[in-house]
């Protein structure tokens, strides 16, 4: 039976908050440095790795760099690429503040990590917070993690995380609106209210998330779409590109993967 008018009109709705969300969040650095400015963990684990492997490293996703700049400040060489270019700017600024010796040891390029073709190889690539939930079907993904594999070592590792999928958040209406504190924007130089709600695409496994910021004068909204991976599927994507699963955890601290982990850490070996 052919779907209705609305039906239609509903898909082609849930395909643009879908493209929407894939750079929207990104579109604007500076909002994003201030929001995740708190965020450490993270970058404490990918730096940890880097002085385990050494250099040279290439991240896959570097954003505003705050991977990238940490790892050079410990004086290892580390390749940042990312599609953003506002995020490269961003990355750019945060150079800068290195030491000049460090500074050089930092290097960004604008490409996409499915396509990427750089003529040499690292001991260590790295795709930290929740790069790959960008890769909205298997083929994105499995070019993605061709391509990791191609730029590494024959005893190099590839370290990343995504999201553990959070199954009660797939249930939530998507007409409720939760209320959360309040943000400020750096480029509006103003606070707003801010709320989020969520739908949840469950045949190509995507959330989107909506936010909204609202003033008494004025208001916006930006959308924010991630692939969700299960963790067996995520490991049978892995295996099909080749790489053997070293290490797994539900966190950055180590802790085994469970239904309640906010993440899955995933360390690879390659397959030659």
């Amino acid at each position: 039976m052919s779907p209705s008018a609305a039906e239609t009109r509903a898909v082609a709705a849930l395909r643009a908050h879908i493209e929407r969300g894939a750079h929207e969040h990104y579109d604007d650095a500076l909002y994003y440095d201030h929001v995740y400015k708190r965020r450490r963990e993270d970058v404490n684990f990918y730096v940890q790795m880097a002085k385990q492997w050494g250099g040279p490293i290439l991240e896959l996703g570097v954003g505003t760099g705050r991977v990238a700049a940490a790892i050079a400040a410990e004086g290892i060489e580390i390749t940042g690429v990312d599609a953003h270019p506002a995020m490269l700017q961003q990355a750019e600024a945060r150079q800068k503040g290195l030491p000049l010796a460090k500074r050089k040891l930092m290097r960004l390029k604008l490409g996409d990590i499915r396509e990427l073709r750089l003529r040499r190889r690292f001991r260590l690539v790295i795709a930290p917070f929740n790069v790959l939930m960008h890769l909205y079907d298997h083929d994105d993904l499995h070019r993605a993690l061709r391509s990791a594999h191609r730029h590494l070592e024959a005893r190099g590792r590839f370290a990343f995380d995504v999201l553990m999928p959070d199954l009660r958040s797939f249930l939530r209406a998507p007409e409720r609106r939760y209320r959360c504190r309040d943000i400020f924007v750096p480029a509006l130089g103003r606070r707003y209210a801010y709320y989020e709600s969520f739908r949840y695409d469950s045949v190509r496994q995507i959330q989107i998330v909506r936010m909204d910021f609202v003033s008494e004068d004025h208001a916006f909204t930006r959308y924010l779409s991630q692939r969700q991976f299960f963790p067996q599927e995520l490991e049978a994507a892995c295996h099909r590109a080749r790489f053997r699963l070293e290490e797994r955890w539900g966190d950055f601290a180590g802790s085994p993967p469970d239904i309640d982990s906010p993440s899955q850490v995933l360390v690879l070996g390659v397959e030659r």
